[in-house]
């Protein structure tokens, strides 16, 4: 079926569907990931966007069992693709994507120039879009902005949960946490107990040994009940990790401010360098705000080699520390997993 993907700015593009045709609005943005669709798109960081898959060929592996995913559901908007493959070859593959995003009602478009779509995005900025099936429709729409939502509630966990076995516990509060964050501390032997972003872990019966505050979608600053828990955890002086949005939320806790990027970074190719040496890790990202005012008593922990952002913080004194790429990786390079490692050292 035709559609059209309406810009807010009033440029249109012509597409053809290949996933659920329903119209839906949103934030576009772009990926320069190759490959980890799957992984991506169950991603929550993704909640009320427009995803462009820089790469050409998306598809081609097909949609792995749902264990291999980052959440239970995907999370974009709508799916925007330059060649659709409808013939999957790989062993895990348990269908094409297609139809999985006609399973979970996500619109996917193949526009053939998204080339030119994304340099607009990076010269422009990321804006809002829509995707209509029929004229009428395209009238009566709204361009509805994410951004202005807190878009954490709608993705965070509704309980709360434990898993491993370890003699240390760290409570993980889930802003819209991948769930390789969880795996990779249950694989080193830490007990996990993860919480709503709400959630008091005050009132949890066990000695919490650290915190970790995952990612997630949106604003940082709508997060207004998480900033406030690490306030008590930082004057408690526990050891704490901040993961992606968890990293602005340490920065805005502590008294630092978060600012909206022109186009933020999203993919696994991310160069960040370490401050103060010659290490550049690759890196995995998906994230629209970043830290324009680091706090006092921290320093800038890492910098992107491309833009010099900041992609990390750590703190002078104390155990806190906080990161703007996915050290748990899933899609892409696992360059930055020490990262749990150190944090675990502080514990």
């Amino acid at each position: 079926m035709n559609a059209k993907l309406i810009l807010k700015d009033g440029e249109i593009f012509e597409g053809q569907s290949f996933g659920y045709e329903q119209p839906r609005s949103g934030e576009l943005v772009f990926s320069t990931g190759m490959v980890g669709y799957p992984e991506s798109l169950t991603d929550p960081s993704y909640e009320g966007q427009i995803l462009v898959s820089t790469y050409p060929i998306i598809g081609s592996y097909g949609v792995p069992d749902k264990k291999y995913w980052e959440s239970s559901r995907i999370h974009v908007s709508g799916l925007i693709v330059s060649q659709y493959i409808d013939t999957p070859s790989h062993f895990q593959s348990q269908m094409n994507l297609g139809e999985w995003l006609k399973s979970l009602k996500i619109p996917g478009l193949v526009i053939s120039d998204t080339r030119y779509l994304t340099q607009k995005l990076r010269d422009q900025g990321a804006q809002l879009a829509k995707i209509i099936f029929d004229t009428s429709t395209s009238l009566s729409m709204n361009f509805d902005d994410p951004n202005l939502e807190n878009l954490v509630a709608a993705v965070s966990t509704l309980k709360v949960s434990k898993e491993g076995k370890g003699l240390k516990t760290v409570v993980l509060i889930d802003c819209g946490a991948k769930r390789n964050i969880a795996r990779n501390l249950v694989e080193r032997g830490v007990r996990v107990i993860t919480v709503p972003w709400n959630f008091d872990i005050f009132s949890l019966k066990e000695k919490i040994a650290g915190v970790i505050v995952s990612n997630g979608p949106g604003d940082p600053k709508m997060v207004d009940i998480t900033i406030k828990t690490v306030k008590k955890v930082l004057a408690k002086k526990i050891p704490l990790l901040g993961i992606c949005l968890g990293n602005q939320i340490l920065a805005l806790a502590a008294g630092g401010d978060t600012y909206k990027m022109k186009f933020g970074h999203r993919g696994q190719n991310q160069p960040c360098i370490m401050v103060g040496t010659k290490r550049c890790f690759l890196t995995t990202q998906n994230h629209g705000f970043a830290i324009g005012k680091i706090p006092e008593g921290f320093s800038p922990w890492f910098i992107n080699a491309n833009d010099n952002t900041n992609e990390g913080i750590i703190h002078k004194k104390y155990p806190f520390m906080s990161v703007q790429f996915h050290p748990e990786a899933t899609p892409g390079p696992t360059d930055t997993e020490w990262i749990f490692d150190e944090f675990l050292k502080k514990i």
